[in-house]
């Protein structure tokens, strides 16, 4: 009786230490600071806009607000080494639009190699031709998408990540390129937590917008604290802008949440870093 008493004894101590274990190895959920920003491409007929004077305000703003991920549109690869330069802790994925290489605008998507570890990685042009640099039915310009696939370190989690700079003249390439881009992250995250950012030019009125609403959670309506700024993230580098346009969005699906959102309006001597704001959250991945 005795021995039996013990034998119990030591099974629900062995059963106590791995419950108790379990509770210690638990992952724990880690909120994600997550940017946006369309930082304006290096133009020089841009004045004092220049990006000689605004390359280290916007590197700032990107380290003053602990930004983890940022999905970055019109940047330039020398654009992209000064950044690289100034925030040593961003690996970046991305290619130049015009070739597939360096030339052209990029959409860099910018992490934090301290946080995340890169698990695979891509990108696929707005076009009929999605695999290789190609204009797509009525566009302006080549538009590209860049995606990567990471796991949070600390708990990890998984994250698919898609950011993209849609048509500025283009009405037929909006709408199509929406289709598109729905249809590929169906194709490559496989249902995984998934973020789409980017300047989509347009409005949430505007058809391509709408479309994307369909299948994925505008953060600004989702977010579990009001809307932190302005509603606008155009700002034409006039400090006096009604900030009333609406053109640049992070999309999430059912498994990302949003606890934050804002349209940041750092300045410095009544000018912004960039003629578009950068629209900042804070995510889980469920």
């Amino acid at each position: 009786m005795f021995s039996k008493s013990i034998k119990v004894s030591a099974i629900a101590f062995i059963t106590l230490m791995a419950t108790l274990s379990g509770c210690h190895t638990e992952k724990k959920q880690e909120p994600i600071h997550f940017l946006t920003y369309n930082i304006r491409f290096e133009n020089p007929h841009d004045g004092v806009n220049a990006w000689l004077n605004r390359k280290d305000k916007v590197a700032a703003l990107i380290g003053f607000y602990d930004v983890e991920i940022a999905c970055l549109q019109e940047v330039l690869y020398s654009q992209l080494i000064d950044l690289e330069q100034r925030l040593p802790h961003m690996s970046w994925v991305g290619i130049g639009r015009d070739d597939g290489h360096r030339e052209g605008e990029f959409v860099p998507i910018l992490y934090n190699n301290q946080i995340f570890k890169l698990i695979n990685s891509g990108w696929f042009w707005l076009s009929e031709t999605p695999d290789s640099p190609s204009l797509g039915w009525d566009a302006a310009c080549k538009r590209v998408v860049t995606w990567v696939h990471i796991k949070h370190l600390a708990n990890e989690r998984e994250l698919f990540v898609f950011n993209t700079h849609f048509d500025h003249v283009g009405e037929v390439a909006r709408i199509e390129s929406s289709r598109l881009i729905m249809a590929k992250i169906q194709e490559i995250a496989h249902g995984y937590p998934t973020i789409i950012a980017g300047d989509f030019n347009g409005t949430p009125n505007d058809a391509h917008v709408k479309a994307m609403t369909q299948e994925y959670a505008d953060s600004y309506l989702v977010s579990e604290q009001p809307p932190y700024g302005p509603i606008g993230t155009w700002n034409d580098f006039d400090y006096n802008s009604p900030l009333d346009e609406r053109i640049d969005y992070l999309f999430v699906n059912e498994s990302v949440r949003v606890l934050k959102y804002g349209v940041l309006t750092d300045s410095e001597d009544g000018r912004f870093p960039s003629d578009h704001l950068p629209v900042y959250a804070k995510i889980l991945i469920e």
